[in-house]
């Protein structure tokens, strides 16, 4: 019940200040109108007949880092206005108190990368793979949102005010996209380059978003993988955000 509670807060804040969702999602729906329009024509000479179809995955995975920094954020505005200490120095379990967090930061990307798959279809992107493929990018963007959300209030429990954690996501967000499929192929890379890419987890859940888009047939064994390795991570995320959560204490 205090999960719930939580959650509720935390999401009557979001649409007390919708305007958090609108400019976490204007960057990846500018790239997926504009730049998708303006590259795609390139990408025809190397087989890929709808480039929008092709980015779409990783701007799925941008908006989930937008959503889920917001989410950062939120903790700091908290912080000045004594909302997060009264919350810490309530009868509730830490670990509700991140799950509240994070759950938040989970349905604001659903509703984001909602809006953005609803925009995809004036440009022709279907998902091949039907409703068992839907069920499958709605798990994967599940765990995504987690991992990012713990991640990112772990990240906002570590450093002092909002221009540092500003900069920290920057460092982070931009080498993960770039270092990337999210935008070309990882066909012609090779080197130390190739080795970045391929080591990026990022890249694989990109690529098995991708493939659920774009492929008629659904590849189990890539689907297991990437939901064990999301799995995974999101343990490390929500047990960092809970460490660091114990050490808060109240002013």
């Amino acid at each position: 019940m205090d999960i719930l509670t939580l959650l509720h807060r935390n999401i009557k804040w979001r649409f007390h200040n919708s305007f958090t969702i609108v400019i976490t999602i204007l960057q990846p729906m500018l790239w997926l109108v504009l730049y998708s329009a303006v590259a795609g024509q390139s990408m025809k000479g190397i087989g890929i007949a709808n480039y929008t179809a092709f980015v779409l995955p990783g701007l799925i995975v941008l908006v989930s880092f937008g959503a889920c920094s917001s989410s950062g954020i939120m903790n700091y505005l908290m912080k000045a206005d004594g909302s997060f200490y009264r919350i810490l120095i309530a009868p509730v379990k830490r670990s509700s108190i991140v799950l509240g967090q994070v759950l938040e930061a989970v349905v604001c990307t659903f509703i984001e990368v909602i809006i953005m798959c609803i925009v995809s279809l004036f440009f022709s992107v279907n998902i091949t793979t039907g409703f068992t493929g839907i069920l499958l990018i709605a798990l994967i963007v599940l765990l995504t949102a987690f991992f990012i959300s713990g991640l990112t209030y772990a990240i906002s429990l570590c450093l002092p005010n909002e221009v540092m954690y500003e900069t920290v996501m920057n460092a982070i967000v931009l080498p993960i996209f770039f270092l990337s499929t999210a935008l070309f192929p990882a066909d012609g890379l090779s080197g130390g380059l190739k080795i970045a890419v391929n080591l990026n987890p990022f890249t694989h859940v990109i690529n098995v978003l991708r493939d659920l888009v774009l492929q008629g047939d659904i590849v189990y064994r890539d689907v297991s993988f990437v939901v064990v390795l999301l799995i995974g991570m999101c343990g490390i995320s929500f047990s960092w955000a809970f460490h660091r959560l114990k050490k808060e204490t109240a002013l």
